[in-house]
Formats: C-alpha cells, sequence, structure tokens
C-alpha cells in the first residue's frame, strides 16, 4: 500500500516515482535529454523502441507534447515514458495491427497504442517493422493530422 513514506507521490489520479523526475522528462530540451532523464528498466525499454525506430525509416526525432515524437510527412509515432509504463503509440496504428496485436485503439487520427511496462518487450524487429509501416503510411497518405 502506498503511503505518505513511499517514494511515490500521487499527482492528480496517477502515482508518480519522482515527480521532479517526470516533469524533466515533459521539459527536455532535446531527444537526447529525455532519454538521459530515464532510469532503469524504463530507459533501456525507450533505448530499445528508438533504436528500432531508427533503424525502420528516416524520422525527425523532437520532443512534442512532452515526449518522442517521430516526424514523416507529419507525426507518425511516439514513445512516453510514464512513471509505471512506456506507452509506444501511432497515428494510424489500427491499420499496424496485424503487424502487432497489442496494439490498442483510441483516440483521433486512427490512434493505436501499446502499454508496455517492467518486464514487457517488444521485439527489436517488430518495432522495426512497426516504424517502418507508419512512414509508409505517412508518406503515402500524408500528415493524418490534416485530414
Amino acid at each position: 500500500m502506498r503511503d505518505s513514506h513511499s517514494p511515490e507521490r500521487r499527482i492528480g489520479h496517477k502515482w508518480v516515482a519522482d515527480a521532479a523526475k517526470m516533469k524533466m522528462l515533459a521539459l527536455a530540451a532535446d531527444p537526447d535529454a529525455y532519454v538521459d532523464a530515464l532510469a532503469g528498466w524504463r530507459r533501456a525499454l525507450v533505448e530499445e523502441l528508438r533504436d528500432g525506430v531508427r533503424t525502420g525509416a528516416a524520422f525527425e526525432e523532437v520532443i512534442k507534447w512532452g515526449h518522442l515524437v517521430y516526424l514523416h510527412h507529419g507525426p507518425a509515432l511516439l514513445i512516453r515514458a510514464e512513471a509505471q509504463r512506456v506507452l509506444f503509440g501511432f497515428w494510424r496504428g489500427q491499420r499496424l495491427r496485424e503487424i502487432e496485436p497489442r496494439l490498442k485503439p483510441g483516440g483521433k487520427y486512427e490512434m493505436a497504442t501499446i502499454e508496455l511496462r517492467e518486464g514487457d518487450g517488444l521485439a527489436p524487429a517488430i518495432a522495426c517493422r512497426l516504424a517502418a509501416a507508419a512512414a509508409e503510411l505517412n508518406r503515402r497518405l500524408g500528415d493524418p493530422t490534416r485530414l
């Protein structure tokens, strides 16, 4: 049970292990600073996902909305580290479920996201295939936010 002596703190409706560290992620000056602010399993997982994404296509990697966003003819995918999970999300991700069935639909722009927790993983080849497919969809169909 969480109590006042726990290293976790409640912020809004979410438990955050270290509020200052999570705020640093949102304020990261660049993608490398975002990853450098992570530790433990979240850092290892984000680095693996990032490697797969970079192998999959030539993206512009930026910090947008407080997390890593990969642009290729508009936003294609994101990596967001939170206190208890890492989200790997895709604009038009609902079209990518045949590659990775754990993609859960939700939100605008045909978004779908994989929620990864400590101990979960995603094969680098799958991360690469997802990234390549997301880039190809944006190349073919244009910016998903400008429909």
